[in-house]
């Protein structure tokens, strides 16, 4: 059964994140001209509106400067688990950290989930917060070792956590973790309410206005196409970094996922639920209807034949699990994750002094995003933060990331010269019916090219800004996505994802209407 707005060819379900679906907009100013504040925030996911909001709290005149819209990027299409228990992490944290490091990331995470309940009673804000069980289950024997180690790592550390082999679930699970009183929540109206209190006091939220260039400094400057902030310390919270010069294109994985909002026929699960075998499921229950989340279907960024087959994977799956009455929304999202599976947190190169940095949440961004903003809070005020040494961003842990690093940019680097090794169809035999897309080539550049549902021609660049690889088709969202680093384009070349700052350059074809 096809849900809302959703025609017969395409995937079922409204194309839309339930969250911005089912909160109000914003619509604040852009930036006009200079300003100087005393810490200025680049990003309005919940990381930078959690940093401004504490330290907005603590008397500093903050500027919070976004994009496009404040909460309509990664973190209005989260599936919103407000849980320390991060698939299988902690037997790894122990391993490649350390168990005093392992345990700081634990802290943070349990402290995380407080400062929520706590904020949502202090402000009584009405997003949907609940509580409830989290689990990583695994369906096959063979890993229910693996299950055991993550409950004896999780002990500890001292975290609320039991082993278990049957669930609420409606098929079988072969044995899982269980953390106990961890929270689910409407991030949008939980976030919206902070970023209102940062804008009705001394500070300011900026929308629509595009953050060019970061330069420490006393005090730094922040270029952006709409004026030039001056502020003390600098916060980057843009999901990847406007600068990059501690190169976390090569310590970050990109990787996109899909999250269906379904209508079930029976009484929703009470727990979150999360199969880390590759692609994942993740299973949530929405606080204020009957609706469940189901998410999965991951991969690389710019790695799909078809990001619209994964929704039709994703809804069979859901199928094969849930009696399902209809599909309601549909929407995908990207994450980063750091090769050592522990965001970077903190001065964002040895080489700065008030420039921080917040990035590679790895898809627990509910927690870790509003631990950053903790921790961020308390370096830039001169407090002492207990959990800084795990996610300080110029770390390098040997046990804990080679392997992924070195896959990761052997990866990106054997993709970067096989798309120009491998021929791409001539423009002048270019055949596209309305809603197809394809690279062709060019006596210049790779040609990326478009035709919309009008039969418009859409016509960019092929190559990516940032380091020269061939972006491929996404027809799921209708968008140019790289698959070395995981930058994104709309149709028309602007950027929806970095790392890549500048847009697809235009083409002009000649002879086209």
């Amino acid at each position: 059964m096809n849900g809302p707005d959703s025609p017969p060819d395409r995937p079922a379900g409204r194309h839309d994140s339930l969250w911005l679906a089912t909160a109000e907009t914003t619509d604040y100013d852009a930036l006009d001209g200079g300003l100087r504040v005393d810490t200025a925030v680049v990003g309005g996911g919940i990381a930078g509106v959690t940093t401004a909001a504490k330290l907005d709290a603590a008397g500093q005149t903050v500027a919070l400067l976004e994009r496009d819209r404040v909460l309509n990027g990664v973190t209005g299409h989260t599936t919103a688990k407000l849980t320390s228990l991060h698939g299988l992490v902690y037997d790894h944290l122990i391993d490649g950290f350390g168990e005093a490091q392992a345990r700081q990331y634990a802290e943070a995470n349990q402290a995380a989930i407080e400062d929520v309940a706590d904020t949502v009673e202090a402000r009584d804000i009405d997003c949907g917060f609940g509580r409830a069980p989290a689990y990583t289950y695994v369906t096959a024997d063979a890993d229910r070792r693996q299950v055991r180690a993550e409950v004896d790592a999780a002990r500890q550390l001292d975290l609320p956590v039991s082993y278990v082999e049957e669930t609420e679930l409606p098929y079988e699970v072969n044995a899982a973790v269980r953390f106990d009183d961890q929270a689910y929540f409407h991030p949008r109206k939980y976030l919206l309410e902070l970023a209102r209190g940062v804008a009705d006091g001394d500070g300011h939220v900026f929308e629509e206005t595009t953050v060019d260039d970061v330069e420490d400094g006393s005090p730094c400057q922040v270029s952006t196409d709409r004026g030039t902030v001056r502020a003390d310390d600098v916060v980057v919270a843009s999901h990847f970094p406007v600068e990059d010069d501690a190169l976390y294109f090569a310590r970050m994985r990109p990787k996109r996922s899909y999250v269906l909002a379904v209508e079930l026929a029976t009484d929703p699960p009470e727990g979150l639920y999360y199969d880390p075998n590759e692609p994942y499921f993740s299973v949530r229950p929405h606080a204020t209807d009957s609706l469940v989340l189901l998410g999965g279907q991951n991969h690389r960024t710019g790695h799909a034949d078809s990001t619209e087959q994964r929704y039709r994977d994703l809804e069979q799956q859901a199928r094969d699990h849930f009696d399902i009455e209809s599909v309601e929304y549909r929407w995908a999202t990207q994450d980063y994750r750091s090769v050592d599976k522990v965001p970077f947190v903190g001065r964002a190169a040895p080489q700065v002094s008030n420039v921080y940095v917040a990035t590679g949440f790895g898809g627990w961004g509910m927690t870790n995003g509003t631990a950053a903003g903790r921790l961020l809070a308390d370096e830039i005020l001169g407090r002492d933060s207990p959990w800084s040494d795990v996610f300080k961003p110029n770390r390098f842990k040997a046990r804990a990331s080679k392997s992924e690093f070195l896959s990761h940019n052997r990866h990106a680097m054997k993709h970067f010269f096989s798309t120009y090794l491998d021929s791409q169809q001539a423009l002048d035999r270019v055949a596209l019916d309305p809603g197809e897309a394809g690279v062709f080539e060019s006596d210049d550049d790779p040609v990326a090219l478009y035709r919309d549902d009008d039969g418009e021609l859409h016509a960019r660049s092929a190559v990516c800004p940032h380091m020269g690889c061939l972006v491929s088709w996404n027809d799921g969202e209708r968008s140019w996505d790289c698959p070395c680093h995981g930058s994104r384009f709309d149709v028309d070349g602007d950027v929806l994802d970095t790392p890549a700052v500048d847009g697809l350059d235009e083409v002009s074809l000649p002879g086209e209407d």
